[in-house]
C-alpha cells in the first residue's frame, strides 16, 4: 500500500475523531502511556523500540525435551566435542580416504554407532531430537564420519528397526548398534536412483522355499566396501491372491557379507568427503533365508521410501 494513502487515512481518521469530540491519537496515546508504563506485547519490533529483546515470535520453537533428557543428550555433547576437538583429525581422515581403526574404536566407545536403538539392544535410545543433536555436532567436525554413522543408522539399519521382527532385531542390533558390525542401504542401480520401482536386482525363491536367490548389483552405495550387513531391495514374483496374476514388486532383504556371491568393488573416487567409503555391492546367485525378508513380500517400495523419509533428516 502506498505510504502516502496511510497518511491520508491516518489524516482523515484523526480529524473525524476530534469532530465528534475524541480525542486525537496523539492525546489518546499521551493518555495512554500516563501511567509511565507501556503495556506488555510479544512484539519483536515494538520491544525493540522499548530496548527489549522477545524471542517468543522470532524462534517459535517448541521445547520438546524434558529436563531429563536434556540431561542425558549432555552427557554425549560434551564428550564427543572433545573426542573430535582433541582426537580426530578430519584432514588426515580425508587425506586417506578413510577412517583410521583407532577413530573407530573410540567412536564404538562412544556409543555412536547405536544412537537410536533401543537400550534393549545396546543402544542409546536416543529420540529424533536428540539424535538431530548429536548428528549436527558430528556433521560439523567431520562430514566424513557423519557420512559413514549416517548411512549405518540412520538408513543402513533404520529397516530393522522400523520393520524388523523380533527374532531379526535380536539377531543383528546389538553387534550393529556397538559398531561390531557395519551396516549399508542398498537401493540405487544403474538405471534407477530413489526410484525403487523401477530397479532390476531380481531374488526369485529356490524350488526348496527355504532361501531367496538374489541376483543384481547396486553403485554409489555409502559403506558398501566395509558393511558386513546390507539391506537390499529387489524385485520379486508376486502373486495377486485376487486374479491369481503374478506380478514383479519390490521386497526388501537383509543380507549378511558372508553370504556366499557378495562382493563390493573398490572405493569410489570423490572430490569431497573422502572418509567416508562409496562403492558398488554385487549379488551373484546369493542364498538369503526367507527368515531375512524385511516386512511383507512385494511391499519393498513402502520400506524403502519410509526408511528415507525417517532417516533422512539424520544424513542431511
Amino acid at each position: 500500500i502506498p505510504l502516502i494513502f496511510i497518511i491520508n487515512y491516518l489524516y482523515i481518521f484523526n480529524s473525524r475523531r476530534l469532530h465528534y469530540g475524541a480525542p486525537s491519537l496523539q492525546v489518546a496515546a499521551i493518555r495512554h502511556y500516563s501511567n509511565g508504563k507501556a503495556p506488555e506485547t510479544d512484539s519483536f519490533i515494538m520491544n525493540i523500540f522499548r530496548g527489549q529483546m522477545n524471542t517468543k515470535e522470532v524462534f517459535p520453537f517448541p521445547q520438546v525435551l524434558n529436563e531429563e533428557q536434556l540431561q542425558n543428550i549432555g552427557m554425549f555433547v560434551d564428550p564427543c566435542n572433545r573426542f573430535f576437538e582433541e582426537v580426530n583429525d578430519a584432514g588426515r581422515n580425508d587425506r586417506e580416504e578413510t577412517v583410521p581403526p583407532e577413530i573407530m574404536a573410540q567412536l564404538k566407545d562412544l556409543g555412536a554407532f547405536g544412537l537410536q536403538v533401543p537400550t534393549e539392544y545396546n543402544g542409546l535410545g536416543l529420540n529424533n531430537t536428540q539424535y538431530a543433536k548429536m548428528v549436527e555436532l558430528v556433521g560439523g567436525y567431520d562430514l566424513g564420519v557423519g557420512i559413514m554413522l549416517g548411512a549405518h543408522q540412520s538408513i543402513g539399519f533404520k529397516g530393522i528397526l522400523l520393520y524388523g521382527t523380533d527374532e531379526q532385531k535380536t539377531k543383528y542390533l546389538p553387534s550393529l548398534a556397538s559398531g561390531e558390525k557395519m551396516a549399508a542401504y542398498c537401493l540405487t542401480e544403474p538405471t534407477s536412483g530413489s526410484d525403487a520401482s523401477s530397479i532390476r536386482t531380481r531374488a526369485e525363491l529356490s524350488d526348496d522355499g527355504k532361501n531367496y536367490i538374489l541376483n543384481g548389483g547396486k553403485i554409489w552405495i555409502s559403506n558398501g566396501g566395509i558393511a558386513d550387513v546390507f539391506t537390499v531391495f529387489a524385485q520379486t514374483p508376486v502373486k495377486d491372491p485376487n486374479t491369481g496374476e503374478t506380478k514383479d514388486k519390490v521386497s526388501a532383504f537383509i543380507v549378511e557379507r558372508s553370504y556366499s556371491g557378495v562382493t563390493s568393488g573398490p572405493p569410489e573416487k570423490k572430490m569431497g568427503i573422502k572418509a567416508s567409503n562409496t562403492a558398488e555391492v554385487h549379488f551373484d546367485n546369493v542364498k538369503v533365508p526367507v527368515s531375512n525378508l524385511l516386512g511383507k513380500e512385494g511391499e519393498g517400495f513402502k520400506v524403502a521410501m519410509h526408511i528415507l523419509n525417517n532417516g533422512r533428516f539424520g544424513m542431511a
